[in-house]
C-alpha cells in the first residue's frame, strides 16, 4: 500500500509536500517506538496524513459535508483547516484504511482534539515538529519532551502554534483551543494526584 499512496502523493501534491509527508512518517515512527505504540499505524497515519492538503477549498467542503459531519462556523469560513478530515476520507475510500484510530489520527492531525488518542496525539507532535519546521531552541525542546510526555508536548506545542498565530494574525480555530486547554487541564490534574500520593505516602509513618 505504502507504494500505491506515494504514486498517488506523486500526482496530487507537490515535490515539497512529499517530502514533509515522508519526515512525519518517520518521526511519527520514532515516536511510536519511544511510546511503545503500534508502528504500523504510526507510519500509515503519517504517510496519509496530507492527502488532501491540496484540494480545492469547494471539494474539501463537499467531500466532509457528504460525510454527514458537523461543521463548526470557522470551517465555512477556512475549509482549508478541514483538510485533515478530507485526508481521512480519502484513506478510507480510495486506500481501503479501516482502523479507526489510525483514521481519527488523520483527521486530529491538525487541530487537535481534546481526549485524543496516543496516535492522534504522537501524528499531532510529528506534524507539528518534524525537522523540516527549523532547528530552534524552542523546538528542539518540543521535540524532546515529545519523547518523554506526550500529554505535556501536546500542550506546549498547542501554545507554540497559537503564538505563531497571534504573532502573524491568524485565524484560530476553536478547536485548537479547546485541544491546548484540555492537555493543559490533564496535565496539571495528573500532576495534582501525583502529588497528593505523595503526601499521603510521606504520612504514612516509617
Amino acid at each position: 500500500m505504502r507504494q500505491q499512496v506515494l504514486a498517488w502523493l506523486a500526482e496530487n501534491v507537490p515535490d515539497a509536500r512529499v517530502k514533509h509527508v515522508l519526515r512525519v512518517e518517520q518521526v511519527a515512527i520514532e515516536l511510536a517506538q519511544q511510546h511503545k505504540l503500534n508502528i504500523e499505524h504510526a507510519a500509515q497515519a503519517g504517510l496519509m496524513h496530507d492527502l488532501a492538503k491540496y484540494f480545492k477549498p469547494k471539494t474539501i467542503l463537499q467531500t466532509v459535508r457528504a460525510e454527514g459531519l458537523l461543521l463548526d462556523p470557522a470551517d465555512e469560513t477556512n475549509p482549508h483547516l478541514l483538510h485533515a478530515e478530507a485526508s481521512a476520507i480519502v484513506a478510507r475510500d480510495r486506500f481501503r484504511v479501516r482502523d479507526e484510530e489510525v483514521l481519527q489520527a488523520i483527521s486530529n492531525h491538525t487541530l487537535g482534539r481534546p481526549n485524543m488518542s496516543l496516535l492522534s496525539c504522537i501524528l499531532f507532535l510529528a506534524d507539528a515538529l518534524e525537522p523540516g519546521r527549523g532547528k530552534t531552541p524552542e523546538l528542539d525542546a518540543l521535540r524532546e519532551k515529545s519523547c518523554q510526555d506526550v500529554y505535556q508536548a501536546v500542550w506546549l506545542t498547542c501554545d507554540y502554534k497559537l503564538k505563531h498565530l497571534l504573532k502573524t494574525q491568524r485565524f484560530i480555530h476553536p478547536r485548537a483551543i479547546q485541544t491546548r486547554n484540555w492537555f493543559l487541564n490533564a496535565v496539571k490534574e495528573r500532576r495534582k494526584t501525583i502529588h497528593n500520593a505523595e503526601l499521603i505516602q510521606d504520612s504514612i509513618p516509617a
